[in-house]
């Protein structure tokens, strides 16, 4: 019995639904496959999956206030032109940090907070039409940060043309292995 306790209080007990059992299953919501969010793009002749930014705020505000942080995050989804599935939150203590994510059709948006030392860490990834640059005079706004460092990344541009064309798709992803394994049984 005690074991049972233990794993319930850490949200894993499979006999007793839990919290974070209840969010992953509100979180899942089936999507049309026109309406895919998350298809790779091709932009100024590249191709990728999406825009990675990480982006550092210095001398900033507002870094432990948890309402204040799930707003501008809200905002930035918003302005990116991006659809928000769900953001989670954590507050430490004692030093007041927050580490969270705003979980996307298109990715997420993840941001960790170091308030004592006017610092926070934030992780945009984007893929589709979203625009997550965008995201980052929200974020300089929002938190009042005397600095702000951006370092982009164009994920997956290394890709091969065949599994490139498989994913710029917005209908349903091939699989391909699964089309050599049907090649070699037939």
């Amino acid at each position: 019995m005690a074991f049972n306790d233990t794993l319930f209080q850490l949200g894993m007990d499979l006999t007793r639904s839990s919290t974070a059992q209840e969010e992953d299953h509100r979180v899942a919501a089936p999507v049309a496959h026109e309406d895919r969010k998350d298809f790779f793009i091709e932009r100024d002749g590249v191709r990728y999956a999406g825009t990675h930014l990480i982006v550092d705020l210095f001398g900033a505000s507002r870094l432990d206030d948890l309402e204040h942080i799930k707003k501008t995050l809200t905002r930035c989804v918003d302005v990116a032109g991006a659809t928000l599935l769900h953001i989670h939150l954590h507050h430490f203590t004692p030093n007041g940090g927050v580490s969270g994510v705003a979980v996307l059709s298109e990715s997420h948006i993840s941001i960790h907070s170091w308030p004592e030392a006017d610092y926070a860490a934030l992780d945009v990834f984007m893929c589709g039409e979203a625009k997550p640059e965008l995201c980052v005079d929200v974020l300089r706004e929002a938190f009042g940060a005397r600095d702000v460092k951006v370092k982009t990344h164009q994920r997956g541009e290394e890709l091969d043309e065949l599994n490139w064309q498989a994913a710029s798709s917005k209908q349903a992803p091939v699989r391909l292995k699964s089309v050599k394994k049907a090649k070699k049984a037939a």
